[in-house]
């Protein structure tokens, strides 16, 4: 059994004080994008941007401590952000409702999410997880693209159109329905805000595109009349620490459903930007290890008022990009979103609504994958129109179903391919060979069954069935095999089989079927 020191903070051992000027100037660079962008990613959800720099703190620190990426910033994402709105909203919390009750509901929600993680650790399924197929996430990524930029389009307007949790259509009814209201001086800002994103994403990637906003806007708020002129302000940023609170279990049924699917994208997302920033000299990502720490931090997370926490790429690739070299990069990111908690409120309360709806617009947007739509029309047709069908289920009946809707599609299609009965047949003068290509299981063994049986010719007399890539077997492969038997001898067709070796064979001899077998001289070596 591995010791604590091969779980508490793996990217630490082995550390060299020659790393630490690299991983300070990776922690402020990637603090100067994922703090301003987690602030930005609570509106998402109808929540106070604080929740959003509480996110930055305490899920960042436990998955510097157990996390095994050493680049990877752990906060909130869009793809979870919107989750979480639609999940209060499905769940009948309302954004209305007192902020106390809103944020026990919140806890509950992270503390399901990060038991759900840390029971598919428990159960090692971190392997089956990672199974949803591309085409299922750039749907899924589609929908959610296309929703959430939506939603932030009445704030670029300065217009109110009611909350996330109405619907693609009916939101979008209602944003064209309010644009005569829109407010000049805050479609200026946001499209200011817009451009200076997207230019110095371009021309300055290295650049926090994000904090330069968020610095200019309120700079522009405190120094001319912009509120005076109709642009809106966030709501009053409290000062200190979240203090430790209990989740409320009011709704906790209800939000299951939601913090499955939050669970599910939380970690396809880890462990998708943890294996996409890896280096070369850096340990294979162990997705079990991955669930442990996403787990850890949603845990610890959801007694400090944050959302859901999951890796995020932009703010892993600036970390990676600034030259990180362990987890202690993530621990300076969290020391600065503390500062900021502590001493930045009152200046963080002239933070234009509009800005932080350009950061999300923008960073939403890049997940409507058109090029990636495009290569699966022209790679798989069937892949394209699971894309295409799961980001409408997304627009039509909300992310929730979107996402279940995914992973049905997923394990539909693997359970196709199972299916298939993958064999390689040899004839001889009365006889015909058939090698088993693949393993046998419960989703392909009847189709196997079926091919077998279609392929004996009049004049077969002895049909032998090589397992040997059968390993291990199972009641009900074992008696698709005696069913076989039974079927080719009505035909006066003989079975033999050879090859099957292993924890498969020690399971067969356990068969009555499998001893006659042996006694008729009917198993080969």
């Amino acid at each position: 059994m591995a010791g604590p020191t091969a779980v508490l903070a793996p990217t630490l051992r082995g550390y060299r004080a020659g790393w630490i000027g690299a991983d300070l100037v990776a922690g402020v660079s990637a603090g100067a994008v994922v703090i301003p962008q987690a602030m930005a990613y609570a509106t998402i959800a109808n929540l106070p941007v604080e929740y959003g720099l509480y996110t930055c703190i305490t899920p960042m620190v436990a998955y510097a401590l157990l996390g095994g990426s050493r680049a990877m910033s752990v906060s909130t994402t869009s793809t979870i952000a919107t989750l979480t709105a639609t999940t209060l909203v499905s769940a009948g919390v309302a954004a209305s409702a007192p902020a106390d009750d809103v944020a026990r509901d919140l806890a509950a929600l992270t503390l399901l999410v990060g038991v759900i993680l840390l029971l598919a650790r428990v159960f090692r399924l971190g392997s089956l997880v990672e199974n949803i197929n591309e085409a299922t996430l750039i749907g899924l990524k589609v929908g959610l693209g296309a929703t959430v930029a939506l939603g932030q389009v009445p704030k670029l307007l300065g217009v109110d159109v009611e909350p996330t949790g109405r619907g693609f259509v009916r939101t979008l009814v209602a944003t064209v329905e309010a644009v005569p209201a829109l407010d000049l001086a805050t479609v200026i800002l946001s499209l200011g805000s817009i451009g200076v994103l997207l230019v110095l994403r371009r021309v300055a990637p290295r650049v926090p595109g994000q904090l330069v906003i968020v610095v200019v806007g309120i700079v522009l708020v405190a120094a001319t009349p912009l509120v005076d002129a109709g642009v809106r302000v966030i709501d009053p940023v409290p000062g200190g620490l979240p203090a430790p609170a209990l989740p409320g279990f009011d709704h906790v049924v209800a939000l299951v459903p939601g913090a499955l699917a939050i669970a599910v994208m939380a970690f396809l997302e880890s462990a998708s930007v943890a294996r996409g920033i890896r280096q070369t000299d850096e340990p294979q990502v162990d997705s079990d290890r991955e669930l442990l720490a996403t787990g850890a931090a949603n845990l610890v997370g959801a007694f400090f008022h944050t959302l859901p926490a999951a890796g995020g790429f932009s703010q892993s690739a600036v970390n990676q990009r600034a030259g990180a070299r362990s987890q202690l990069a993530s621990i300076v990111t969290a020391t600065l979103a503390v500062l900021v908690a502590l001493f930045l409120g009152p200046v963080l309360d002239d933070l234009p609504q509009a800005t932080l709806a350009a950061m999300v617009f923008v960073a939403v947007i890049g997940l409507i994958d058109v090029r990636g739509l495009v290569r699966l029309a022209r790679i798989s047709r069937l892949e394209f129109w699971i894309a295409v069908v799961t980001a409408l289920i997304g627009l039509a009946a909300g992310l929730l179903p979107a996402v279940a809707a995914g992973v049905l599609f997923t394990l539909g299609s693997v359970l196709h391919e199972l299916n298939k009965p993958r064999i390689s047949v040899q004839r001889a003068p009365g006889a015909m060979w058939v090698t088993l290509d693949v393993p046998l299981y419960t989703a392909n063994v009847l189709g196997v069954q079926r091919a077998v049986e279609s392929a004996v010719e009049p004049d077969t007399a002895v049909v032998v069935v090589d397992a040997t890539v059968m390993r291990v077997t199972s009641v009900t492969v074992l008696d698709a095999l005696a069913d076989l038997d039974r079927s080719l001898a009505a035909r006066g067709v003989r079975l033999e089989l050879t090859g099957l070796a292993g924890d498969a064979l020690a399971m067969a001899r356990r068969t009555e079927w499998w001893q006659a077998l042996e006694n008729e001289g009917r198993v080969r070596e």
